[in-house]
């Protein structure tokens, strides 16, 4: 009897390893497929190096367009203007405030009320104690006009008794007593006189009362002594405050400077009323003209006294920057205080302004 064979089919390996019909290996080839060269990374580095050359050029050129002539010096500040404390006169009670922080105001509005009962009770005492000097007054002028005719008939009666006494139809006693009825009639004329001028005195007391309450009641209105914006609101209605007691602060914007610090070397080639300009880092782009309007006679920051070259070096003034004041009804409301910005002076007066130091307004 013939055995039979069995044939098992070929395993996966046997049939991976076996050549497709119709393609054979490259010789010499290990069956692994070939990695693919990347050609972009050499061009990419390319790239980098021309980008970051770009830049370097372009922050180099920026650095030589900013570069500043001999003669001129700048310093960073901040914006700033004058503050105005609006306070009380007098110790009392504020009743209404007006006005709000960042509001503008102009010079002579009303920004707060105090409380003016008590004084307007003294303002109607004083105005009835002139009321009562004038009445006296008029009685004092009926009394002397009531006195000077008593004086007048007195001396007719005395000349009378001086007639009668010469003819003798008359005696000395009566003579005598005529005498003393003038005498009392020109003392009660006197009299009567120094009256008037007492009451036209105490007219003139009470009235000047009346005007110091009257100041007083004025006094207790508040108003803002110039243009400028409320920066701070610092007291409520119902508050008691003292004399001098602080109700709003105001900025004056009718005089806006930056304030910078220059070296010794700087600051003592600067005269006022020199040329200066002021650039905002918010607004780098515009140039804004400014004067010099105040160098500051002491150095801060150092020592008083110094004794060495390099010490005198560190030396550094305080130089204010004045806005033209001719840009502040367009900038008003654009101005707020503690902008940082560069100031550039000139410390060579015969040095012309570079072109991006030009003048520029938005």
């Amino acid at each position: 009897m013939a055995s039979t064979e069995t044939t098992s089919p070929p395993s996966s390996a046997t049939r991976a390893s076996r050549p497709r019909p119709g393609l054979s290996a490259p010789a010499g080839s290990t069956g692994k497929p070939k990695k693919k060269t990347r050609w972009w990374k050499p061009v990419l580095i390319v790239l980098c190096i021309l980008g970051l050359g770009s830049v370097s050029g372009w922050y180099w050129w920026q650095l030589q367009l900013q570069a500043l002539p001999p003669g001129i010096a700048k310093a960073n500040g901040r914006l700033e203007s004058e503050q105005v404390e609006i306070a009380t006169k007098l110790p009392g009670r504020i009743t209404q405030v007006l006005a709000e922080e960042g509001q503008m105001v102009d010079a002579g509005q009303v920004v707060a009320h105090m409380d003016t009962a008590e004084l307007e009770a003294q303002m109607a005492s004083a105005e009835a104690n002139v009321d009562q000097a004038v009445h006296e007054k008029d009685q004092a002028e009926a009394l002397i006009v009531q006195r000077d005719s008593e004086r007048t008939f007195a001396k007719k009666e005395l000349a009378r008794a001086q007639q009668l006494q010469e003819k003798g139809w008359s005696t000395t006693e009566r003579l005598d007593q005529r005498q003393d009825e003038l005498r009392t009639a020109e003392a009660a004329y006197d009299t009567a006189i120094a009256t008037r001028a007492a009451a036209e005195a105490a007219i003139s007391a009470a009235r000047a009362e009346v005007t110091r309450l009257q100041s007083l009641i004025d006094d207790s209105t508040l108003v803002a002594p110039r243009r400028g914006r409320i920066q701070y609101k610092l007291a409520q209605p119902g508050e008691v405050l003292p004399a001098g007691g602080r109700v709003l602060t105001l900025l004056d914007l009718g005089e806006v400077y930056l304030t910078i610090f220059l070296p010794a070397h700087d600051a003592g080639l600067l005269t006022v009323g020199d040329e200066a300009r002021v650039v905002f880092d918010v607004v780098p782009q515009y140039v804004f003209p400014a004067k010099v309007t105040f160098v500051a006679p002491e150095a801060q920051f150092t020592p008083k006294t110094v004794e060495t070259a390099e010490e005198r070096e560190k030396l550094m003034f305080r130089v204010k920057l004045t806005i033209d004041p001719g840009l502040r009804p367009r900038y008003e409301k654009q101005v707020k205080t503690g902008l940082r910005g560069t100031g550039f002076v000139r410390t060579d007066p015969n040095t012309p302004w570079p072109e991006n130091l030009t003048v520029k307004l938005p």
